[in-house]
């Protein structure tokens, strides 16, 4: 009996290797927010995070009503941290297992995609954390009346500040979407150009609803960013469809027939 090729591994194999690589995948992640925790434990990280709203406080503190607060928004920062550590153990244990169904030219284009992602990612936070972020907190304070004293919790006030750095940050891997879907042949730079101002009115909406700031500059903030990125998302698409189109052309070369051998006499 012949032997089986290691990438033909049966199914239930590829199920024992998937379950092996979650296992080390979610092993890497607890270890990981174990050590983000210790980190934080002797880093200021409230003071860090409060820097965005500090500047309104007027002199004021966050406060908390709950004893455990201060120790939630440590727990959750260490959470998100421990993902950022965990993730080239988590994106090489993604990579041993589907690299092996993979063509040598599509290797060499996932490593720097998953570069490219985490870049993106990162801009997001960022543009949320410097920018979006104290752009919106002044504009939701500025309704401060006579009859209101704002008294701003961290807890509340950190989960809003975490999740519009995650809406960020995942909103910029729109160019990491639609590469993957022209990639797969679902969308063309021509069906992209097509809905060019349709992406304009989407990328308001967007930076609208994730942005509750003043509507004008903190919705600039995120939409202009965002149909950038759709831009370059279009250009991309473009690149990839020249490559499907080489590697059309050259399959049907070397599937084509061979000539008959017959000469044409004048």
């Amino acid at each position: 009996m012949a032997e089986l090729d290691r990438n033909e591994m049966p199914f239930l194999d590829h199920l024992e290797e998937l379950r092996w690589r979650i296992i080390w995948s979610l092993a890497a992640l607890v270890v990981a927010v174990a050590v983000a925790f210790l980190l934080l434990m002797k880093m200021d990280v409230i003071g860090l995070l409060e820097r965005p709203i500090e500047p309104f406080l007027n002199g004021r503190k966050l406060v908390y009503t709950h004893p455990g607060d201060p120790f939630s928004i440590v727990l959750n920062a260490s959470v998100i941290l421990g993902i950022v550590i965990a993730l080239p153990v988590i994106l090489y244990q993604l990579w041993a297992f589907v690299s092996p169904a993979l063509y040598r030219n599509e290797k060499k284009v996932v490593i720097p995609l998953f570069f490219f992602a985490t870049v993106l990612f990162l801009s997001g936070v960022s543009l949320a954390y410097f920018v979006v972020l104290p752009l919106a907190v002044q504009w939701l304070l500025s309704f401060q009346t006579q009859a209101l004293e704002p008294m701003i919790t961290a807890n509340d006030y950190f989960s809003f500040a975490t999740s519009m750095a995650l809406a960020f940050g995942l909103c910029f891997e729109l160019p990491i979407v639609i590469l993957a879907l022209a990639a797969l042949g679902l969308v063309t730079p021509q069906l992209l150009n097509k809905y060019r101002r349709h992406a304009i009115v989407v990328c308001v909406i967007i930076g609208a609803f994730l942005t509750p700031g003043d509507l004008v500059w903190t919705t600039i903030a995120m939409s202009v960013p965002l149909y950038l990125l759709y831009e370059l998302s279009v250009g991309l698409t473009y690149l990839v469809a020249r490559r499907r189109a080489r590697r059309a052309a050259r399959r049907a070369a070397e599937s084509a027939p061979p000539g008959d051998g017959r000469e044409v006499t004048a």
